[in-house]
């Protein structure tokens, strides 16, 4: 064992043992323009048609999906977007952010920063609570990474609700030894883009650019920070399906990449493995077996059936990563059944690559380039159109600041504006199809949690779309692409009042839960 690899083992404490690393594969070909090849499924012995069957399936149980891309020996065989999202555009990750942060941390230990043995109190000093328990003290970095702090409550919440993130979760109770208790935890990972970013004085997005995201030619990602300038780690990237698939792709490659060790083969196989069982047995309507997540988890990785490990964020933000198939499978979505996704990959695309099936390989091109999430249809027009267009309602004081509010209708497009003190917001709305705009409209776009979010209001890529679903009511979808989530907005006329109302596409997965933004009332001038 050569000085370097050893010292790297020590890093890592797994000292020199005989560790087994699997045989390297093949690497794939970076075309210059940075995208990765191309290939038909034919030329990879996948079955376009068994992809077709998938999709089919995607559609028939009504999943949500905002892109897929499907690698086979470092060659993409399908992919597809769904209207109106895009290739070029990046996607809010959720915490599929988490593995991104593991592999920050893997390259600190390679160069020396630090070891996933280090106790966490070691890094802030100057954070810590008044009194240090003997399971604080003995806290590592390893039990980040694995989720086992031994917290009784996941302190996630509670963490951002402060101006000290770290301070706050150093003073949450560890009832159980570290190590031993698996509890999903996204304030540890934020732990560990604060504890590299202390070690290496870069936020963790800053200190991944170069290492990371220029060798795999990836730009445009964005990473959300707490109050004190800390990635938060454990979400808040948002970053593009080929980036994501080229993060997958590297790990199936243990860590190479064009030639050089990006990061370590020993860390990619470490970090991928099965280190903690989380909670749980068999249930009466699925087994243990059949539980993606019950079979293991690594460092901020998930293990899956089947052998294959994945990183993932809410509403279905998967890498899959197949090492016995060499093979990735990328998707991001807005999805509440997470499993059956994954169930679906299991039942059509695993099956896939056990033979081609050449004479469909045109049908899922034609397939893949006409995805879409098409807009809602009701008519596209009403008798109240005339009355209401270019009238100016005046609205009751409420939370948003909105003053006014105007639609006008012209041809084929409804343009809503709200205006408050700090000026217009205008959203543009192809009636009954996608109209793309910016918008910074208050309190958008939905989103799971609050940490990270901005102080000030910031703009967004929308896509909207109008339809009558009576002739007294106006239903606008506003979905914004670089997220997982919209917002559907019902405007009810009625004489020369005016009520708008919210629902978002996080509150509508659960059954009589209300949106927290008030109706808008308002009327105009007769």
């Amino acid at each position: 064992m050569n000085s370097t690899r050893r010292a790297f083992l020590q890093h890592l404490s797994l000292g020199s043992v005989g560790f087994w690393l699997a045989p390297a594969l093949a690497e794939t070909t970076v075309l210059a323009s940075g995208k990765l090849p191309r290939s038909s499924p034919a030329d990879q012995s996948v079955s376009s048609e068994a992809i077709l069957s998938f999709l089919g399936a995607v559609e028939q149980n009504k999943f949500e999906l905002h892109s897929f891309m499907m690698l086979r020996h470092g060659q993409v065989i399908a992919e597809g977007w769904w209207a109106p999202y895009g290739p070029d555009e990046v996607h809010t990750m959720y915490s599929m952010s988490k593995s991104f942060t593991s592999t920050a941390v893997g390259m600190a230990v390679a160069e020396g920063k630090l070891s996933v043995e280090d106790k966490v109190v070691s890094f802030f000093p100057e954070d810590l609570p008044e009194t240090i328990s003997e399971n604080l003290a003995s806290l590592r970095v390893m039990d980040l990474l694995t989720m086992s702090v031994g917290n009784e409550k996941e302190p996630t919440q509670i963490v951002v609700k402060s101006e000290n993130w770290v301070r706050t979760f150093l003073a949450q109770p560890i009832t159980h030894k570290p190590g031993t208790v698996f509890m999903y935890n996204s304030a540890a990972t934020y732990m560990c883009s604060a504890i590299v970013q202390k070690v290496t004085g870069q936020k963790i997005l800053d200190y991944l650019t170069p290492r990371l995201f220029v060798p795999l030619g990836i730009t445009g990602m964005k990473w959300e920070t707490c109050p004190r300038d800390i990635n938060t780690g454990g979400w808040g990237l948002s970053i593009q399906t080929e980036a994501m698939a080229k993060f997958g792709q590297l790990y199936l490659q243990k860590g190479k990449w064009k030639g050089k060790q990006l990061l370590p083969e020993v860390w990619v196989s470490e970090a991928t493995a099965f280190h903690i069982q989380q909670p749980g047995g068999d249930k009466s309507d699925r087994p243990k077996a059949q539980n993606d997540w019950l079979q293991g988890y690594g460092y901020q990785f998930w293990r899956c059936q089947h052998g294959h490990y994945r990183g993932d964020g809410a509403f279905g933000q998967f890498t899959l990563v197949l090492p016995e198939h060499e093979a990735v499978i990328v998707m991001t979505s807005e999805n509440k059944n997470m499993q059956g996704q994954l169930d679906l990959v299991w039942e059509h695309l695993l099956p896939a690559m056990k033979g081609s099936s050449p004479e469909s390989d045109a049908a899922l091109v034609t397939k893949t380039k006409s995805l879409n999430l098409p807009p809602a249809k009701g008519s596209a027009e009403s008798p109240n159109m005339e009355r209401v267009s270019g009238k100016v309602f005046t609205l009751a004081e409420n939370p948003m600041g909105l003053t006014t509010a105007t639609f006008v209708f012209q041809g084929n497009t409804c343009v809503f504006t709200a205006r408050s003190a700090k000026g217009p917001h205008v959203i543009a709305c192809g009636i009954e199809r996608w109209q793309t705009g910016i918008t910074a409209f208050p309190e958008t776009p939905p989103r799971l949690i609050s940490g990270g979010k901005p102080k000030a209001q910031t703009a967004s890529k929308v896509a909207a779309s109008a339809t009558w679903s009576d002739e007294n009511t106006l239903v606008m979808t506003w979905r914004y692409y670089e997220t997982p989530h919209h917002d559907m907005v019902t405007c009810r006329f009625e004489g020369n009042k005016l009520n708008i109302s919210f629902l978002n596409s996080i509150t509508a997965m659960t059954p009589k839960a209300q949106d927290i933004r008030l109706p808008l009332t308002g009327q105009f001038t007769v």
